[in-house]
């Protein structure tokens, strides 16, 4: 089982600042995801910002989501 994402926080340039429930935490790149599918609807950088935690992952208003074991897989963890 993949640790939860316990806070998300938007960045520049599309990064996100992500802690998880095992107290880990790391920085998540969206730019390469951002031309494929619903991702279009968070390239408007307003509509990036408006990231939150949602059921052990992240989400955005704009009716977007990611996979918490994507989330935790992709995130280059900082130590």
């Amino acid at each position: 089982m993949y640790p939860s994402v316990k806070t998300v926080v938007p960045k520049d340039d599309y990064l996100l600042d992500i802690s998880f429930s095992n107290g880990e935490s790391g920085e998540l790149d969206m730019k390469p995801y951002l031309d494929f599918g619903v991702f279009n609807r968070i390239k408007d950088y307003r509509s990036f910002e408006k990231v939150a935690v949602a059921f052990d992952t992240i989400e955005w208003e704009a009716g977007v989501d990611l996979d918490p074991e994507f989330v935790y897989d992709k995130c280059k963890k900082i130590r």
